[in-house]
C-alpha cells in the first residue's frame, strides 16, 4: 500500500524527516519497503500484514504514527470528518421528513425512505448496506489538489465523483461506489448471489460470466455491480450523470475473495473488503464522501437509507501489568501501558493498582486476548528498548534426581549396544488402534494440523514399531533401539504425563565365538536381560517378570505394583507395519514408578580368600513354572553359603516330555571365613533339591 508524507501530516503533527519515520514504522510492524521523493512529497510503500486492515488508510497509519512518535492527532482532521458526518445527518433528517416532488432527470421516482427498498437476501453476505441519493450533481474534472494526491498513489483521475470515492477509500479505508441513478432505472437495490448464466460488463469493459458463488448488487432485472470488487459499465458515473446513488457497505471477506479470484479481477476495494472493513466506519466514510461531493460537484442529498445494524459487541480484556512483565521481561508501569493503548484508540479504565480494563475498538478484530495487547505494547514501547535476556527454561524432567537417573539409564542402554531414537509425541488414532491400544482416555488435539497428529501418544510402542519398520526398509538386519519420553493420558478428565522407557528389538544378529558364527534372533529373553541389567545397576532388587494368560505379553512388577510389560507384536500389527518374516519385541517401563526404588549406594567387598564348591542341578519342570521362582527358592534355602546361581542350560527335546522344560542351574557355595568341605555342602545341596521336588514337582536328571 502507498501513502504520502504530506497526507499523513494532514492528520498528525509529524516533526521527524520521512526516512526516520520510515524506520520507526518498520520497527513497529509496518514494513516500509520503499521511500520515494516525488512532486514535492514523499511516497511510502508499506507491506501490510493481512490481519491489519486498519492500516489500509491514511487515518489508520496516522493513528500508528501518532502513537509511535508521541505526536498529536491534528484536531482539525478529526473535526473535518465529524463535521461532514453531522452535516449529512442533518441533511438526511430533512430529506426523510419531506415529500419530494422534484423530477429526477426527467423521470418521476417516489424517492423517500418509505418507497426506496434495499433488499439484502443474506445478512451474512452483507451485514450492512447504506445508500445516499444525491441529485443535481455536476460531473467534471477534479481540482488539482485532489488529482495530485491520487496520482501520487498511482490512482488515475477519472472525474470528480469517482475521484472522491477513491480519495475517501485511501483516506479512511472504506471502499465506496457511485452509481448513476438514472441508469439504475429502479427503486429497489438487491444484494444477492448471482444466478447461474448471468453476465455483467464491468467498468473496464470486460464481460464476466457470473455464478452463485459471486455476490452482486442488482436492480429488479440484472446485476449492476460485483459487490466489493467492481461496478458495472452500464451504471457508472460519467459526464452526463446528474443524479447518483452513493453506496457504502460491509461484505463477507471470504465471499469477496472467492468472487474476485473467480473473475480474475483486482481492485483497491476488493483488497480491503477481503481483509475486512470496520463496520463503524461505514457511515463516517459515506458522510465524508457526500460532503466532498457537495463541495466539489454540487448537488443535494435527498435520501439516506440503510439495511443492517451497526451494533457490534465490544471485546473487553482485563490486563494485569504483571502479566505484561512476565511476557516481555521488563517492568512497564500501568500508567504507561494505559497511555500506549489509549494512543492506539483502545478505551482503557483503571481497575486497581495494576489492573486495566481494555475495550477493543471495532477496527481491531485481531485483538482477542491479553497476549495480543502485550504485542501492541511491545510494538509502541519499541522492541529495541527491550533488553536481550536468556529465557528461563524449565526442564522437561523436573523431578529432583530424575534427570540424573534418566542420564544413567541412557548410559547403561548405549553401553549395551542399543541406539537412542527420538520420535514424535503426536500420532494418529488409527496407528494406536492398530496396536490394540485403547485410546478412549487419550489426550486429543483440538486443532490437529494433519491426521497423523490427532492425539498425544499414551504409549511409545506405536512410535517404536514404526521406527523398526523404517529401519528394516533400509536393509538393517538387526535393530535394537530405545527411547525415553513422556506418555500422555487423561485421568478424571484432566491431562496426565508419565515418563516412559521404551525398548524395541527386531531381527537377527550374528555373533562370533571360538566354535564359529551363531545367529541370535531377538526375543523375550533379550528384553528381559536388558531390563535386568538396568535394574541391577540401579540397585533395584524387588522386581519380577510375571507370565500372563496372553502369550504375547509378560508383566514387569516392582513388588506388587505393575510398572510395565514386555510385548511380542502380533502378526496383524506387523502386517500393518509391513514387517514380514520377522518377529518384533518391545518393552515399556514407567520411570515415574521406578524412580523411587533406585538406589545408587554401593558396598565394596574384598575378593574371596577361600575357594568355592560348584554343584549343578539338572531339573525337569513344567513349562508354566517361572525360572525366577526356582532361583528365589534356591537362594532362600541355601542361606549365606550360596555365593552365586546361574542358568547354564535350557533344553527341550526327545528326552523331555511335552509340556516340560529342562534346566541346568549352577550353584556356587563359598564361605568368607573358611574353606568349605563336602560334608557341609552335600547336605545343603540335597535339601535344596528336596524343596524343589516338593514345591514344584521337579524331577532330576
Amino acid at each position: 500500500m502507498k501513502i504520502t508524507y504530506n497526507w499523513l501530516k494532514d492528520f498528525v503533527d509529524i516533526r521527524i524527516p520521512p526516512a526516520q519515520l520510515a524506520d520507526k514504522l518498520t520497527m513497529a510492524g509496518l514494513e516500509v519497503t520503499s521511500l520515494e521523493g516525488r512532486g514535492g512529497d514523499f511516497i511510502f510503500e508499506i507491506e501490510i500484514t493481512s490481519n491489519r486492515p486498519d492500516w489500509l488508510s491514511v487515518a489508520g497509519v496516522a493513528r500508528e504514527v501518532a502513537a509511535i512518535t508521541k505526536a498529536k492527532i491534528r484536531a482539525h482532521s478529526v473535526e473535518r470528518i465529524a463535521d461532514s458526518r453531522n452535516k449529512i445527518l442533518y441533511a438526511s433528517r430533512r430529506a426523510g421528513s419531506r415529500k419530494l416532488r422534484d423530477s429526477i432527470a426527467g423521470k418521476r421516482y417516489p424517492l423517500n425512505a418509505k418507497t426506496l427498498t434495499i433488499n439484502v437476501q443474506d445478512k451474512k453476505d452483507c451485514p450492512l448496506y447504506t445508500a445516499k441519493i444525491i441529485k443535481g450533481v455536476k460531473v467534471g474534472p477534479s481540482p488539482e489538489w485532489l488529482k495530485k494526491r491520487l496520482e501520487l498513489l498511482d490512482c488515475r483521475s477519472v472525474n470528480n465523483i469517482v475521484d472522491i470515492t477513491n480519495y475517501v477509500l485511501f483516506e479512511l479505508g472504506e471502499p465506496l461506489h457511485a452509481f448513476d441513478l438514472d441508469k439504475l432505472n429502479s427503486d429497489r437495490i438487491i444484494i444477492r448471489r448471482a444466478k447461474k448464466g448471468e453476465k455483467i460488463t464491468i467498468i473496464d469493459g470486460r464481460e464476466k460470466a457470473l455464478n452463485p458463488e459471486i455476490l452482486v448488487i442488482a436492480n429488479r432485472e440484472k446485476p449492476v455491480a460485483v459487490a466489493g470488487v467492481m461496478g458495472g459499465k452500464d451504471s457508472e458515473v460519467a459526464g452526463g450523470t446528474v443524479n447518483m446513488l452513493l453506496e457504502a457497505a460491509v461484505f463477507d471477506p471470504v465471499l469477496i475473495r472467492r468472487g474476485r479470484r473467480m473473475l480474475g479481477v483486482e481492485s483497491e476495494s476488493s483488497y480491503r473488503f477481503e481483509r475486512g472493513v470496520d463496520i463503524e466506519l461505514v457511515e463516517k466514510a459515506s458522510s465524508r464522501a457526500a460532503e466532498l461531493i457537495r463541495e466539489l460537484a454540487g448537488g443535494e442529498l435527498v435520501l439516506v437509507k440503510d439495511s443492517g445494524s451497526l451494533a457490534k459487541k465490544k471485546t473487553i480484556i482485563a490486563l494485569d501489568a504483571e502479566f505484561v512483565h512476565k511476557n516481555l521481561g521488563i517492568n512497564i508501569a500501568a500508567a504507561k501501558i494505559k497511555s500506549i493503548l489509549s494512543n492506539l484508540d483502545f478505551k482503557v479504565e483503571s481497575k486497581g493498582k495494576n489492573i486495566l480494563n481494555v475495550k477493543v475498538p471495532s477496527f481491531r478484530p485481531d485483538v482477542k486476548t491479553g497476549v495480543d495487547l502485550v504485542e501492541e505494547i511491545a510494538r509502541i514501547y519499541g522492541y529495541e528498548n527491550i533488553p536481550n535476556t536468556l529465557p528461563v527454561i524449565t526442564p522437561g524432567i523436573n523431578r529432583p534426581g530424575l534427570r540424573e537417573q534418566v542420564g544413567l539409564i541412557k548410559n547403561i542402554l548405549t553401553g549395551l549396544g542399543l541406539n537412542e531414537v527420538i520420535t514424535y509425541s503426536l500420532i494418529d488414532r488409527g496407528l494406536l488402534k492398530g496396536f490394540g491400544q485403547d485410546y478412549a482416555e487419550s489426550a486429543e488435539i483440538l486443532n490437529p494440523l494433519s491426521r497423523e497428529q490427532e492425539i498425544l501418544r499414551p504409549t511409545l510402542i506405536p512410535s517404536l514399531g514404526k521406527c523398526l519398520a523404517v529401519n528394516l526398509n533400509q536393509k538393517q538386519e538387526y535393530i535394537n533401539i530405545f527411547e525415553i519420553a513422556k506418555g500422555f493420558s487423561k485421568e478424571n478428565g484432566m491431562p496426565k504425563e508419565e515418563l516412559i522407557l521404551g525398548i524395541a528389538l527386531c531381527g537377527v544378529r550374528s555373533l562370533w565365538f571360538e566354535q564359529g558364527q551363531v545367529k541370535d534372533g531377538a526375543g523375550f529373553l533379550h528384553l528381559k536381560g536388558i531390563l535386568q541389567v538396568i535394574f541391577d545397576r540401579l540397585g533395584i532388587r524387588d522386581y519380577n517378570f510375571n507370565l500372563t494368560p496372553d502369550a504375547y505379553k509378560i508383566e514387569v512388577a516392582l513388588g506388587k505394583e505393575k510398572i510395565g510389560a514386555l510385548h511380542k507384536l502380533k502378526r496383524d500389527v506387523l502386517d500393518n507395519l509391513e514387517i514380514k518374516n520377522r518377529d518384533a519385541f518391545v518393552a515399556e517401563v514407567s520411570l515415574e514408578k521406578l524412580s523411587g526404588s533406585i538406589s545408587l549406594k554401593r558396598e565394596f567387598k574384598s575378593l574371596p580368600l577361600y575357594p568355592g564348591i560348584s554343584r549343578d542341578l539338572s531339573l525337569i519342570l513344567k513349562d508354566d513354572v517361572p525360572v525366577g521362582k526356582i532361583l528365589q527358592v534356591i537362594k532362600e534355602g541355601a542361606g549365606d553359603l550360596l555365593a552365586e546361581t546361574k542358568i547354564i542350560d535350557s533344553y527341550k527335546g526327545k528326552q523331555i516330555p511335552a509340556g516340560f522344560k529342562g534346566l541346568t542351574i549352577s550353584c556356587l557355595y563359598r564361605s568368607c571365613e573358611r574353606t568349605l568341605t563336602e560334608a557341609e555342602v552335600t547336605p545343603l545341596h540335597s535339601s535344596i533339591s528336596g524343596v524343589l521336588a516338593d514345591k514344584f514337582q521337579a524331577k532330576f536328571r
